[in-house]
Order: structure tokens, then C-alpha cells, then sequence
């Protein structure tokens, strides 16, 4: 659904409407940067600064894991940006767990419906509230609240304003369950859902064969992370930004046209767009005027 940062806000805006957090359960800490110094997630980072304990198991069926869970005896479990629980978890409070999912449900089922969303085009997501179920993404929907996608909008961009409306949909949700004044409405059966499957890298090289739209939308739906990519000069570059721009028509798909200096530009299935903003291989992210002050094309 999102980075780790995606559950920080929800968890300082619970704490600051005065609910009661016994304990934040994250990933363990990982190595990260040249060092591989072990670093703590953001919302370990958070939960510390609370002093709220915090658990990191590395097996959620583990008898130690579930018997330090239990010792805290909630009655709400809310889930943010985290993986898939086992029914022994996710049952264990009386009044059942819930999961923040930043899209519409039903459409977007899965791990990555930010990136897809915008991918395919979409002009308007959200976040959705629901109870936790075995088939993953499908339990009774609780509230959910929409969002327009900007035309400008990277995953990015989207992602940092569904983590903040998701925040006050949990603070909703959470106080409408305590209050037992809820709904719980069934997901609706679509013949033909939109899903959200988890992207890999190989999955996010551009195809230069399609529409200049299709290509724009591919390369925001994968700003910046993991990043849109292709080939030029024999290097991996990440297109971060790019817009439509007009050119020679009759050229073939994936031409690059440039002045070495302000813009470029590379051919497309019916146009061209202008690489804006992008990262070359084994260096930072950068402008094009960046990048042509001391390299060539």
C-alpha cells in the first residue's frame, strides 16, 4: 500500500485525540545505507517518542509473539501499511482489527493501488476502512473517503495525501467502533476488478511502443520509488517526471532528440515526451539542465 511512513501519521493523530495506544507491532529493524546501520522504521520512531512499547516479531504465529499480544489485552487492532496477519492476530481483540487500504474498495485489491491508480489513468482514489476477513481486502467496509488525482500528481504526491486523509479516516473509524455506531457494509462483486498487484523492477521498463498518455502515466505511477526505467547509452536511466512535448512524428519509437542542454526528448507510439526530471544510473536524481552540465547524450 505504501511506505513505512504511511502509519506514522495515524498513529500520532490516535494518540493525540487522547485514545489509548498499548502497543505499535512493526517490522524488525533493517540495515540500510553503505554502513547497513540497522535503522528503525518511522513509526517505531514515533511510538518511542510516545513511549509506547513497541513489538517486532519476526513470526507472527510465534507462541511468545501471541502471548506478549494478548498480555496487552486490547480490543482494537488497527492496521496500516503492514503485511498480511493470521487469523490468530487479527481475531484476537473483542472488537476486531481493522485495515487502512489507500483506494475504493472493491477496485484496487492488493499491495501497490497507489502506483496502479495513477498508472491506469485514474482520476480519483481514496482511502477505505474495513474489517479483516481471510480472502485479503475484501472484509465489510466501515468508511471511505475519495480523493482527485491531479493531473501533476506522482505516486508520491498521491501517496503523502492519502496517508494524511487516511490518518483522520482512522480517527473516524476508530471512534465510531468504541462508540458501537458503525457501519459494516459487504464489498460489492465486480466481474471485472481493477487489482493492485505488488510491482517489481522488471515489470517497470518503458515500453516507448505505447501512447504518449500511457508512458506519462506509467512513469508517475512510479515516482520515485521503485522508478520508471530505460535504456540510453547503454545505462539505466529512471524517468521521474515527464511531459508531453511535440517533435517529428515519423521518427520511431524511443528516438531521443535533445539540444544537450534544456530538454529531452524521447519519441513515443503517436508523440514525444520531455523527460523533466530523472535518474541516472549510479547517480542522485536530477534536472535535465542538471544532468547536461557535465554529461553528454
Amino acid at each position: 500500500m505504501g511506505t513505512p511512513e504511511f502509519a506514522v501519521p495515524s498513529l500520532e493523530i490516535l494518540v493525540e485525540n487522547k485514545f489509548n495506544v498499548v502497543a505499535v507491532i512493526t517490522a524488525p529493524d533493517k540495515p540500510q545505507g553503505r554502513g547497513q546501520k540497522l535503522t528503525a522504521s518511522p513509526v517505531k520512531e514515533s511510538a518511542l517518542k510516545y513511549n509506547i512499547p513497541v513489538l517486532q516479531p519476526t513470526n507472527l504465529k510465534s507462541p511468545e509473539f501471541l502471548e506478549e499480544l494478548k498480555s496487552y489485552n486490547a480490543n482494537l487492532q488497527v492496521v496500516v501499511a503492514f503485511r498480511m496477519l493470521p487469523e490468530v492476530v487479527w481475531a484476537m481483540p473483542s472488537l476486531g482489527t481493522f485495515n487502512l487500504h489507500a483506494s475504493l474498495l472493491p477496485q484496487y485489491r492488493g499491495a501497490a493501488p497507489i502506483n496502479w491508480a495513477i498508472i491506469n489513468g485514474e482520476k480519483e482514489t481514496g482511502v477505505t476502512t474495513f474489517f479483516l476477513k481471510h480472502e485479503i481486502d475484501t472484509g465489510s467496509i466501515i468508511f471511505q473517503e475519495k480523493v482527485t488525482i491531479e493531473r501533476t500528481f506522482t505516486a508520491t504526491i498521491l501517496h503523502d495525501r492519502l496517508k494524511e486523509r487516511g490518518a483522520a479516516l482512522v480517527v473516524k473509524t476508530t471512534g465510531a467502533i468504541a462508540q458501537g455506531n458503525f457501519p459494516s457494509t459487504p464489498q460489492k462483486k465486480l466481474d471485472n476488478p481493477k487489482l493492485a498487484p505488488k510491482i517489481f523492477k522488471e515489470m517497470c521498463e518503458i515500453n516507448w511502443n505505447q501512447s504518449s498518455e500511457t508512458v506519462r502515466n506509467f512513469i508517475r505511477g512510479l515516482s520515485s520509488s521503485p522508478g520508471a526505467w530505460t535504456r540510453m547509452n547503454g545505462k539505466y536511466f529512471k524517468i521521474l517526471y515527464a511531459e508531453i512535448a511535440d517533435g517529428n512524428k515519423e521518427l520511431a519509437s524511443g528516438s531521443i532528440e535533445t539540444d544537450q542542454k534544456t530538454f529531452l526528448k524521447i519519441k513515443t507510439k503517436d508523440g514525444w515526451l520531455n523527460a523533466e526530471r530523472f535518474q541516472p544510473e549510479g547517480k542522485k536524481r536530477m534536472t535535465v539542465e542538471e544532468f547536461f552540465r557535465g554529461n553528454k547524450l
